[in-house]
């Protein structure tokens, strides 16, 4: 009898296990069959940055097959925003994910409750006025920045080792679209990279006025290439300055460093690395959540700052490129896997040095990174606005 009772009360106790189980999994919510998913596109696949999302369109496709119904709209205009989400709520959209800045979407979401709203983060920090079906997202590009500009550092000391270039003709020349705390935290994070190898060298930066325009950026690349600057990286929509660096090499010598696609291409003779970050696994998990009828940051593995989430090389969310071999500096490789490995365990503090920062739009507002400046600590967004004095030039 006693054997009874205990083999009876180990049953009913897997029972209760097996339905907690099943209750703390699916939150009692069902399990959708498919899902219809929109995208909103600033562009099209023909520029770079636009094109990483549609990688992740591709992955979605082949992480669900049939699951998925994929809806999307190119070229769309930040202005233009609210009536192309608007047709893509009306044809059945679960989920839309938004890869512009546009302050239109938290208006579309609050009058759209049943839809999630993801979209590329462009605050500092969250707004927690959002409607509860507005999310954001954003890798931690400043760890490709960095490493990225330990390549390019490589690629100076070598310079310097072969007597092309004198200690103080390692100047770096960057182009950006604007000076906003993502651009400025980007060429911040690379030209700390240069410096891990060559301390002495410094940037100059040259704006664009726009995300995406060859004709600008190829330009700015040039100018700076005629001041001067031996590499040129990027915070820029095409392939412009990888461009200027391949037209110029016959005549100097002069290497390049992108962002968002592998520019070896286009630029054979000059491209060492790209960085760029990866959206394919937000935006995986994310429509994984809505399949699953669960909230998105309880699903998605990444830090989650309240419903704005960011990750970094340690869940792939940023990712380095192909590595030009043939031009890269020896070691380079390890130097690369070194500091990845550094970032993953949490190990590699990129904004602290000896040096005192501006903010270009408050000169008296100034920051001594001898204390260190933790970016991503509150947001996915980048915060760090400051240009760093004797090393760091923005031209006008």
């Amino acid at each position: 009898m006693k054997r009874y009772y205990l083999i009876t009360l180990a049953i009913c106790l897997l029972v209760l296990l097996a339905g907690s189980f099943v209750f703390d999994i699916w939150d009692g919510s069902p399990v959708l069959d498919k899902v219809k998913v929109g995208f909103i596109y600033e562009n099209d696949e023909s520029t770079p940055y636009t094109y990483n999302f549609f990688l992740a369109e591709q992955a979605l496709k082949k992480e669900y097959g049939e699951r998925v119904e994929i809806l999307s709209r190119s070229n769309v205009r930040e202005a233009e925003t609210e009536e192309p989400l608007r047709e893509l709520v009306d044809r059945g959209c679960q989920i839309v994910f938004i890869n512009s800045y546009s302050e239109q979407v938290e208006k579309v979401a609050a009058e759209c409750p049943r839809v999630q709203f993801c979209q590329v983060s462009f605050r500092p920090v969250p707004n927690e006025k959002a409607p509860e079906n507005y999310h954001t997202f954003k890798g931690r590009a400043y760890e490709g920045r960095y490493i990225s500009g330990i390549v390019a550092g490589m690629k100076l000391r070598e310079m310097i080792s072969q007597g092309v270039i004198q200690p103080g003709e390692a100047v770096v020349g960057y182009v950006g679209a604007y000076g906003t705390e993502e651009v400025v935290s980007g060429f911040t994070a690379f030209l700390l990279g240069v410096r891990s190898v060559v301390p002495e060298a410094t940037m100059r930066v040259r704006y664009t006025g726009t995300w995406s325009s060859f004709a600008a950026e190829k330009a700015c690349a040039k100018a700076l290439i005629d001041e001067g600057c031996v590499i040129i990286s990027q915070h820029s929509d095409t392939i412009g300055p990888a461009i200027a660096c391949e037209e110029a090499v016959s005549r100097k010598k002069v290497y390049h460093v992108g962002y968002n696609q592998n520019m070896i291409d286009a630029a054979p003779y000059t491209s060492l690395i790209s960085t760029r970050i990866n959206w394919t696994p937000y935006i995986i998990n994310a429509v994984g959540a809505v399949l699953s009828s669960k909230p998105i940051e309880k699903y998605v593995d990444a830090t989650a700052f309240g419903r704005d989430m960011s990750a970094g090389f340690e869940k792939n969310w940023v990712e380095l490129l192909e590595l030009n071999k043939t031009i890269a500096a020896e070691g380079t490789q390890a130097r690369i896997d070194q500091a990845m490995e550094a970032f993953r365990k949490n190990q590699l503090e990129v904004f602290r040095g000896n040096y005192i920062g501006v903010n270009p739009d408050s000169p008296a507002d100034t920051i001594d990174l001898n204390q260190g400046y933790a970016e991503n600590k509150f947001s996915s967004s980048p915060s760090f606005h400051y240009i760093l004095k004797d090393v760091i030039t923005v031209e006008n």
